[in-house]
């Protein structure tokens, strides 16, 4: 199994109901291993963790787009 990381930048006046809801979406794909926000440094930064055999980045992205329609991918 191949492991990757990605990070996505939400917009930083998403709700925390609404955080919640995406991690839990995110994390339930197959193929994702987690997906947690930086409370500490970067609030509005999703960390995923993926098996890229398994699931490309892009669905993710278009999974998490669902919830914030500006979400946008960066490179770790």
């Amino acid at each position: 199994m191949n492991k990757a990381d990605m990070l996505i930048y939400i917009h930083p006046e998403l709700e925390p109901q609404a955080r919640s809801e995406l991690t839990r979406m995110v994390e339930g794909r197959v193929g994702v291993d987690c997906a947690e926000f930086d409370r500490h440094s970067h609030s509005h930064a999703l960390i995923v963790k993926y098996d890229p055999d398994a699931v490309r980045g892009m669905q993710i992205l278009d999974m998490v787009r669902k919830t914030d329609p500006v979400a946008t991918i960066v490179g770790l």
